[in-house]
């Protein structure tokens, strides 16, 4: 782990050699960003280039996200799905993702974003049981996590990616001593997944640690 000196600068050195965000998606993390605290809960733009790149790479048409706040990810996996592909966007909070709406339409990508809002657990449920989904992206409370992905891994085809997000906690994850529920949440999460044999795992250390998860 590098220093703690050292680790901002390698945050802005990654900013600075990744895909910058357009215009459009600058005014949409200056808005999210007046929305004060919960700001935290955006990706960082290092973190949206990745999710277009593994959008394309995985030739995405049907994705599910599980939370969407403001709408930033789902717009760049959107970008990044092929085109006709559908995006099953899960969330809970209709005035957040109201200014998702607005940023969607504007990107042009209103007609390929689907919005439930409600329960993931439940909207999850809902849905085929095949497995026919080239992508997920999970966002959301940490204490859900088990249950998004006993609910997502079977829906997943062979060679779909689930990408997860925050699984590193602000490295708490690594202190015994933090018990904070969604740092012990996340701990167990990490085990859980690792120990899954229907995927092959990577954990990155992107922003607050990344897993991509790849169905066999």
């Amino acid at each position: 782990m590098a220093e703690p000196d050292v680790y901002p600068r390698i945050l802005a050195y990654l900013v600075a050699h990744s895909t910058p965000p357009d215009e459009l998606v600058q005014r949409l993390i200056a808005e999210t960003a007046a929305l004060g605290g919960v700001a935290t809960m955006q990706i960082s733009t290092d973190e949206g280039a990745f999710l277009t790149n593994i959008a394309r790479l995985a030739r995405t048409t049907n994705a599910v996200e599980v939370g969407t706040f403001t709408g930033y990810s789902a717009i760049c996996i959107a970008r990044g799905m092929t085109p006709g592909g559908h995006l099953l966007c899960c969330d809970v909070s209709e005035e957040w993702t109201n200014i998702a709406r607005r940023y969607w339409s504007e990107a042009g990508l209103a007609d390929r974003i689907e919005l439930r809002l409600g329960p993931a657990a439940d909207t999850l449920r809902s849905l085929a049981d095949e497995p026919t989904l080239d992508l997920a992206f999970l966002d959301a409370d940490k204490l859900g996590y088990p249950t998004y992905w006993e609910e997502l891994v079977p829906r997943m085809r062979p060679g779909g990616a689930i990408i997860v997000d925050n699984v590193l906690q602000r490295f708490q994850v690594l202190d015994d001593a933090a018990t904070n529920e969604n740092v012990v949440a996340i701990r167990r999460f990490n085990d859980q997944v690792v120990a899954d044999e229907r995927v092959d795992v990577a954990m990155l250390p992107i922003r607050d640690g990344v897993t991509l998860a790849v169905k066999r």
